[in-house]
Formats: C-alpha cells, sequence, structure tokens
C-alpha cells in the first residue's frame, strides 16, 4: 500500500525531465509480450527497467548518458547494444532469436509455442491443428490448458464457471447464449488464448471462475478480406450453419462486417431418479431442440489524427431455441411393483433478442504510452418463454386414466441497461500506472403468467402469476501499478471499490426488497524469473459472484404438474478469495498449485416434497467452500510430423454448509487428464486425436460420476484457399453428465444430461481478398450486465 500510495502521489506531482528509449519487440512468430528491457550504467547499476506490453512495444526514461540497453525473455538468445542518450530514441523493432543450447527441449519455437506463464496469466497459442482450421471457439477451449467445456458450462478448472473477453474487453454473455457465440467464432481467426485465474483490477470483480480471454489474430492494413464457410452437423438430428465474415482496412477506417445464420435441430435427453420414502420415481426427458439462430456484426473505426480514434459497434442477436419435449415418469411403488405411467408432452416457445449499442473513443496522451478511452453503451434483452403441456396419467398395464392437468406457462423478461467506463494508462518512470472507474445502471422486468387450459379454454390462475421489477445500479473505480524491483522481479498490485444498490418488487406477493453494499478488491501479482529455465509467480485476488437477474424473481416456473423452479429475491452475492503459485520449466511445463475460499456462496438446490412428490428447484445462500488443487500443463513436439499438448489436474473439494438445508456436505478429489495430438501426414493434410478423462467425485452438494471422450478430426486444403475439416467427437458417447448425485431431506436424486455429445461435423470454407486485413476488434462496456440477463 505504500508503493500504490507513492505511485499516486509521483501521479500529482511534478514530473522530473528524462529522456525516452522506445522499441518494440518480436520473434518469428511475432510479439514478444512481458520481455525483460534493463537499462544499466558503465558500472551496472540498473537505471530503469520495465516490459513489453502484448504488442510487444517498450517504453522507459532516462537521463543523458551511456549506458547498455538488455533485452531478455525466457528460452531466448539475449539482447544488449551500447547507446547513447542524449534525445528520444527509438531502437526500433527488435527480433529476438531461440537459443540454440536449448533448441531441443524447449517446445515454444517457431511454428509451435504453446504455453507462455506471465504475471497475471497463462496464456495458450492457437496451433494450426485440425480444430483450430475446421472447428470453432468451443472446440479451441476445449483443447486449452485448464479450461473446461462440459453441458453448456465454460469453466477455469478448479474455479467455477468462468467469464469470456474478446480481444480484452468482455463477453456479456453466458449460458446457452455465450455457447452459441463461441460456435459462431471461427477458431482459425483465434491466435491466442488467454486464462486469466485472477483477473486484475481493471476489470469488475464480478464472477469467481476468473477470465477467458480470446485473442483474435491480425493482420496488414490496406487491405480487405471475405470469408464464406458453410458446417453441417449431424446428431440423431441435424444442423447446419452459414457464416460470412468481411473485413476492410485502408487508410484511417476500419470496417467490419458479419452475419451468422444457423437452422435445425438436435437431441436433448435427461434422466432423473427419485427415490421418495413411499415409492420411486424414473423420468425420462427427451426433446427434439430447435437451433434457429440469426446474428449480425457491424463495427467501425475511424482514426481522427495520429492520437485519436472513433468507433462505434452494434451487434444484434435473435434466438429460437426450445422445442417439442416428452417426460415419461415411471412410478414404483414401496415394494419396487410398478404402480402407474405419467406422461407429459408440451412445446416451449422461445424468442430471445439482444441489441447492443457501443460508442468508443481513445486519445494517447503522448509517446511515453499513456492514453485516455471512454466506452458508452445500451443493451436490451428481451425473452419470450411459452410452454403449453399436457399430463396424462397411465395405470401399471398402459391404460389411460385420464389427462390431470393441462396448462399454458407464459414467463417475459425484458432488461435494459445503460453503462459508461473510463480507462487511464498513465505510465511513471519504472512504474506502469492506469486506473479509471465505470458507472452501470440496469432495469429489468419479469412478468409470469400462468393460464389453466384442462377446460380446453385458458383461465388465469392468479396464484400461479407474477410480476416481478428489479433495479441494479453499480459504481466502481480501480487503481492499478506495475513496477521491476529489479532485473529478475516484478510486481503488480491493484485495487478496485464497488458500491452496488439493488432493488426487486414482487407485485403478487408484495415483497419489496432493498440491498447496498460497498466493498474492496484487492488484487496482488508477484513473478520471479530464476534464470532461462525457471521462472515462478504468485497471485492473488478478491471476486463477488452475482445472482443472474432470473434468479432473484421470487414466483414459480412450472415445468409440469410435479415439477418447477422459482428464484430467490432474498439471495445475496458470494465472495471468493483466490490464492495461486506457478512454476514454469522451460517454457514447456507449467505447474499451479492453487486455493480458493468462496463465502455465502450460492447455488441450486434440488428439494423434494415427499408427500406432494413434487421436485422444486430453488437457489440460497447455503454454503462455504474450499476448493484446491495442483495442473501439471506439458507440451512436446516428438518429431516434424506429431505434436502432443497433455495436461493433468487434481482438484480437491471440501465445503461447509452455513445454514440448514437438509443434506450434508459432500468432499472428495477429481482427477481430470487430457492430451491433444496433431499428426501431419502431408504439407497439406493433419490428423487430430483428442482425449480427456475425469475420475467420478464429490463437492458440495452433489456426487458426479466417471466421464471420458476420444474425438477423431481430419483437414485437407485445396487449391484456390478452399479447406475442408471433419471432426467426429466423442465417438464412443461417454462425455455427458451423469449420476449427479444429491441427498436432501431424505430423498436421492440422481441426474443425468446429454445435448448430443456425440456428433459428426463437416465445415467447407472459402476465402478470397487480401487475408493480411487487419481488424481491430473491441466488445462493450456493459459486459457484466448483458452476461447475467442470460
Amino acid at each position: 500500500m505504500k508503493r500504490l500510495a507513492l505511485v499516486t502521489l509521483l501521479f500529482l506531482s511534478v514530473l522530473v525531465y528524462a529522456q525516452q528509449v522506445k522499441g518494440k519487440v518480436v520473434d518469428a512468430l511475432g510479439n514478444i509480450a512481458f520481455a525483460d528491457v534493463v537499462l544499466k550504467d558503465a558500472t551496472g547499476k540498473v537505471i530503469a527497467g520495465t516490459n513489453s506490453n502484448d504488442d510487444g512495444i517498450f517504453s522507459l526514461k532516462s537521463p543523458k548518458g551511456n549506458y547498455e540497453i538488455t533485452i531478455s525473455f525466457l528460452g531466448y538468445k539475449g539482447w544488449k547494444k551500447q547507446i547513447l542518450i542524449t534525445n528520444t530514441i527509438d531502437l526500433g523493432t527488435i527480433t529476438l532469436l531461440e537459443d540454440s543450447e536449448n533448441l531441443e527441449e524447449v517446445v515454444i519455437k517457431s511454428k509451435t509455442r504453446v504455453i507462455q506463464q506471465k504475471v497475471d496469466r497463462l496464456v495458450f497459442d492457437v496451433e494450426k491443428s485440425v480444430v483450430a482450421e475446421g472447428g470453432n471457439g468451443i472446440d479451441i477451449l476445449n483443447v486449452a490448458p485448464r479450461v473446461q467445456v462440459q453441458n453448456g458450462t465454460l469453466e477455469i478448472l478448479g474455479k467455477g464457471p468462468s467469464r469470456v473477453l474478446i480481444n480484452g474487453r468482455l463477453s456479456p454473455l453466458e449460458g446457452e447464449e455465450l455457447t452459441a457465440f463461441l460456435q459462431s467464432l471461427n477458431a482459425n481467426d483465434i491466435k491466442t488464448i488467454e486464462v486469466i485465474t485472477n483477473p486484475p483490477a481493471k476489470y469488475e470483480a464480478s464472477g469467481r471462475g476468473g477470465l477467458i480471454n480470446i485473442i483474435l489474430k491480425k493482420s496488414k492494413q490496406n487491405s480487405w478480406n471475405n470469408t464464406v464457410r458453410a458446417v453441417y452437423n449431424q446428431n440423431r438430428y441435424n444442423f447446419g450453419s452459414l457464416r460470412n465474415n468481411f473485413s476492410y482496412n485502408k487508410n484511417n477506417l476500419s470496417v467490419v462486417a458479419s452475419i451468422n445464420a444457423t437452422k435445425g435441430h438436435y437431441r436433448h435427453t435427461e434422466d432423473l431418479q427419485i427415490q421418495y420414502p413411499q415409492n420411486f420415481w424414473d423420468i425420462a426427458i427427451e426433446s427434439k431442440e430447435r437451433t434457429d439462430n440469426f446474428s449480425g456484426r457491424f463495427q467501425l473505426d475511424y482514426q481522427v489524427s495520429d492520437h485519436t480514434s472513433l468507433g462505434i459497434q452494434y451487434l444484434g442477436n435473435a434466438r429460437k431455441p426450445g422445442g417439442f419435449t416428452t417426460v415419461i415418469s415411471t412410478v414404483f411403488d414401496e415394494n419396487k411393483q410398478l404402480d402407474r405411467f405419467i406422461e407429459n408432452k408440451g412445446d416451449n416457445s422461445i424468442n430471445r433478442k439482444n441489441n447492443t449499442l457501443n460508442f468508443h473513443a481513445e486519445t494517447k496522451l503522448d509517446s511515453l504510452g499513456r492514453s485516455i478511452s471512454v466506452d458508452a453503451d445500451y443493451f436490451n434483452y428481451n425473452s419470450k418463454n411459452d410452454r403449453d403441456f399436457t399430463t396424462e396419467v397411465f395405470d401399471n398395464s398402459g391404460n389411460s386414466m385420464g389427462i390431470s392437468s393441462a396448462a399454458l406457462n407464459i414467463s417475459d423478461q425484458d432488461i435494459q441497461n445503460y453503462s459508461s467506463k473510463i480507462d487511464v494508462n498513465y505510465p511513471i518512470n519504472k512504474v506502469q500506472l492506469s486506473f479509471g472507474g465505470k458507472a452501470s445502471f440496469t432495469t429489468t422486468k419479469s412478468n409470469i403468467l400462468f393460464f389453466d387450459t384442462l377446460s380446453g379454454n385458458p383461465v388465469l390462475d392468479p396464484t400461479r402469476s407474477n410480476n416481478f421489477e428489479y433495479q441494479e445500479d453499480n459504481l466502481a473505480a480501480y487503481i492499478s501499478a506495475s513496477t521491476n524491483l529489479n532485473s529478475k522481479l516484478e510486481l503488480k498490485l491493484g485495487l478496485r471499490l464497488e458500491n452496488t444498490n439493488t432493488k426487486g418488487i414482487s407485485e403478487q406477493t408484495n415483497q419489496e426488497i432493498e440491498n447496498e453494499f460497498t466493498k474492496l478488491f484487492p488484487t496482488l501479482y508477484v513473478s520471479y524469473r530464476k534464470n532461462d529455465h525457471h521462472a515462478f509467480s504468485f497471485s492473488y485476488g478478491k471476486r463477488i459472484d452475482r445472482p443472474r437477474f432470473s434468479d432473484l424473481n421470487p414466483f414459480r416456473y412450472y415445468i409440469n404438474d410435479n415439477s418447477f423452479g422459482e428464484g430467490n429475491p432474498f439471495l445475496q452475492p458470494s465472495f471468493t478469495d483466490s490464492f495461486e503459485l506457478s512454476h514454469s520449466y522451460k517454457r514447456n511445463l507449467n505447474t499451479s498449485v492453487f486455493l480458493n475460499v468462496t463465502t455465502d456462496g450460492f447455488g441450486v438446490i434440488f428439494t423434494s416434497d415427499p408427500v406432494a412428490e413434487t421436485q422444486i428447484v430453488t437457489r440460497d445462500n447455503y454454503i462455504t467452500q474450499y476448493n484446491y488443487g495442483i495442473s501439471e500443463n506439458y507440451s512436446f513436439k516428438a518429431n516434424s510430423w506429431w505434436q502432443s499438448q497433455n495436461s493433468i489436474n487434481i482438484l480437491g473439494y471440501y465445503s461447509t454448509f452455513q445454514k440448514e438445508i437438509g443434506a450434508k456436505p459432500r468432499n472428495g478429489v477429481q482427477v481430470r487428464i487430457a492430451s491433444n495430438n496433431t499428426f501431419s501426414l502431408s504439407e497439406k493434410s493433419k490428423f487430430l486425436v483428442n482425449s480427456w478423462y475425469s475420475s467420478a467425485y464429490s463437492g458440495g452438494l452433489f456426487s458426479v460420476g466417471e466421464m471420458y471422450s476420444v474425438s477423431l478430426g481430419y483437414q485437407h486444403d485445396f487449391k484456390n484457399n478452399i479447406k475442408l475439416s471433419v471432426f467426429a467427437n466423442d465417438i464412443f458417447n461417454t462425455s455427458a453428465l451423469n449420476n449427479l448425485t444429491s441427498v436432501v431431506d431424505g430423498v436421492e436424486q440422481v441426474y443425468g444430461q446429454n445435448e448430443s455429445n456425440r456428433n459428426f461435423r463437416v465445415s467447407l470454407a472459402y476465402s478470397f481478398g487480401n487475408k493480411k486485413i487487419k481488424v481491430k476488434d473491441r466488445n462493450f462496456g456493459n459486459d457484466e450486465e448483458r452476461r447475467r440477463s442470460n
């Protein structure tokens, strides 16, 4: 804190005049971030030091005189030069060469650099594999280190559900909306994936699972490019996608436009077994889900001057998921004899639309890297869900006992968000200082209408209908500073302050819930590079996890007669403290040891009424969690035609329940192993074998069954920029969630789910124009609010 106070004082004081030395560090692949740049005098005393940024650019200040400047980075030969500083010096582009003595041992070389451990993140360089060439964003994330995509949930292993950034800007989406977006993203456009287990203070403190930053490729100006891609996916049903991406960048104008359309169906199955005291229910759910989706994006950036740029961006999406669902409940009596069948059939019609408009302006204040950027955003999300269902009962001989119920359940939600934020970069001597703030204002309205249609005419049931309004205002400010304490030791500190005010009003229950709190969120990063073979880092961060807006709606949403879900307006945010120690050996073996402590944790509780034999999905703050573990990632290139990336994660779960929920914590250990291998059959053909295994484990309220997957792929480049890719995913159909078990109030429930995990995909892509187009991708300033709307 003393250093932070000193940095603030320096920022407000008059700066001492000094000369500037700047340049850019690259290798055969491109820019090198976090290269060490040190300036020494004739006695060897360090005068100044810094690191290159994500674009490989560095800048430092020094008095006039004769000095030696050295640039080093793990796995590369050091670069040095004697310089005379009398005024500003631009060293231009400096290319580092790989260390020939370690050429056979270091994986990260030329086209095989795989993983880098930075002070606050793990960086995965996407290789040109079959997945990258023919797949989408989900396929790439499935092979990224410490990342898991399963049953629609994206998470960093050991931390929980994670949020996504695109080129450093938060994506607002989550759940189905996020999955749909990542599936529409062309994997071949992805350059790197950054796994940020403890996000810096610049980012919103919301979300306990860390951040996953997807960096898209860039290329040269004064060119244009268009790519058309057709994708066909076969599961039990099928769906197809057509995508077109256009980019133009000339002089001061940059334009990006894309259209994506998907249509078809996929199979969704669920199974649930409930052991009531007096009988046993075996429930099978079969759905033919729609994939209808249409999205578009338009972005325009204009360089007003050498120092100022302006941009506007629109993103729109219209989806119609849902489909026809059949639920068969087989009921056995206490003697395990067949008692009856219950058949529930219904069509779930869903319409979801969202529109986002962003204005962005950035000004460079000087040549030292000082800049200021401003974002203003508007976001609207609308979801309408109509479920029309009937329930018919059959005796144990299959004879109909009549329709017991019929209903139409209508749920509407509308969310509007206005937000603005400002970010300032202001390096001072050896300290890289940044600070800023954000203001966000959200209003959400939810209506639930329940009509009884058993008589043939819809009759409104006011006891099952409700209007709910929710308002949330967030104000935040942050400051962050990093510095090199010496040539080997780097320190980065951050502090974020957030104030939140919420108000929820339920019309039917006549409830009004208000909440207000102000919290500090500190971050700390320490990086020590012992030598070219060993690098260590430690990080700490505090995060907040806010409930989704829909989870706060107190009323019930009925699935059928015996199953409904309800929100909780009294839900409070949870807080997580994360600690992580990492070691990188020759940059091809990366080890991380971590501990995450979550207090006031909230989540889903599957409860049942043993008398009414009703399943209830509720949410509550009930758990304190301790997640710990060790992660190993190892990459190698055995020869010119075989490249392999492997990982093993040992994850521990320990929980205590802070309130009585009729259950006991389940604690245990999980082992997850993955191996991804690419074989070059020829210069234009590649073959892929991906596999992973997850042991059965227990954590929190649930236990989970064993899962594994084997996937195969093939890609071939034809002439005229045509690429064909085929991919068989989960060929043994063994990766689906299974045996998700909980026992609440003595009632055991076992759940499983499969969203067509086994499928076959064919992709054909054609590109024309100048593929060296440079695209500056930008996302939105109200991403946190948009994420929670889904």
